[in-house]
């Protein structure tokens, strides 16, 4: 009986978390030869700032960049140059 407990960040939509479960649910069948009414699927999806890397939120991440792919202002190439 297959437990398969899944941990994803927050920011999908219902039809994608629906199709991860789906997969899941059938590579389970078809590798351990799981009988379907056997196999349990669960998804968590966990808060952006609750989750962490390297000691960084992938919030904070996602923050640093955007951040970077902002390009410089006329005023701000300006500034480069003196």
């Amino acid at each position: 009986m297959p437990l398969i407990d899944i941990s994803i960040a927050e920011g999908r939509s219902a039809e994608q978390v629906r199709a991860l479960m789906a997969g899941v649910h059938q590579v389970a069948e078809s590798t351990v030869d799981a009988a379907p009414e056997n196999i349990t699927v669960i998804v968590r999806e966990v808060p952006r700032e609750q989750w962490s890397r390297n000691n960084q939120t992938i919030r904070e991440r996602e923050s640093a960049t955007e951040d970077a792919a902002i390009p410089n202002t006329p005023a701000d190439a300006h500034d480069a140059e003196n």
